[in-house]
């Protein structure tokens, strides 16, 4: 029996069982159309995959990790060790269930929280919406307001005193360009400083003045691709050389 007969069934069978046992019924479509799955976590890959029985390899939703050999790898890695590891989780799909490498994709519960979400407000990630926004996209964005608010990990603001100076003039989309302006009346060096994606695309300056009062303008191809600002929604973050957080903004 496909899907859809399935569906009109219960939809008759509701309009039965409606008037005898309402919390039955209720409880009935939840289970019926609840698509999670029950897993035990064997190992953890990195912050933001992890491995569960069968050699399942599950790519957690909504967020992006450093890579190895970035600041923060092994304590958003750690950090999943000590919460998931041999742990029996909730895996909550989206709307793609699988990613172009094999893995599934989900947002993890384990004891009732979203820890995917607790990844953000940690600062281990940031938000991550290639597919576009779903339903979480608005917690995810505010535990990622509370993690700036506590100055904490990736959300740690900038000390240099051209942090203050640098600011994002505009982004174009169609053009692929943004174009940053030093609003001081000093020049600032940008020396390895890095621009990045929600995802993980990213230019960093070489040995860069950006003289008081002007202006630059950086391409998809500066950063080596035919497009890094996707149409579906996207957010910029801009961090010194010690990688601590200048900007970060969200465009649509």
């Amino acid at each position: 029996m496909g899907r859809k007969k399935e569906i009109i069934l219960l939809c008759v069978l509701i309009l039965f069982l409606f008037a005898i046992n309402y919390p039955f019924v209720n409880n009935a479509i939840i289970e019926f159309l609840d698509e999670s799955e029950i897993a035990r976590v064997e190992r953890i890959i990195d912050g933001d995959t992890i491995v569960v029985e069968n050699n399942t390899h599950v790519r957690l939703l909504g967020i992006n990790t450093p890579e190895k050999g970035e600041k923060y790898y092994n304590e958003a890695k750690d950090f999943l060790n000590m919460i998931l590891l041999n742990k029996t989780i909730k895996l909550e799909y989206g709307k793609d269930k699988i990613d172009k490498y094999g893995r599934k994709l989900a947002y993890i519960f384990y004891n009732g929280a979203n820890v995917n979400l607790e990844l953000v407000d940690e600062g281990y990630a940031n938000f991550y919406f290639p597919s576009g926004k779903d339903e979480y996209y608005g917690k995810f964005v505010k535990n990622w307001e509370h993690c700036i608010s506590r100055n904490k990990n990736l959300c740690e603001k900038s000390g240099d005193k051209c942090s203050r100076c640098i600011e994002l003039k505009s982004l174009d989309i169609k053009k692929q360009e943004i174009i940053f302006y030093n609003k001081c009346d000093f020049d600032c060096s940008l020396k390895n400083w890095e621009i990045k994606d929600e995802g993980r695309k990213k230019f960093i300056f070489g040995n860069f003045i950006l003289e008081k009062n002007r202006e630059i303008k950086i391409t998809a191809e500066d950063f080596n691709e035919e497009y890094v600002w996707t149409e579906t929604g996207d957010t910029l973050f801009l961090r010194d050389e010690e990688g601590k957080l200048v900007l970060w903004k969200i465009f649509d």
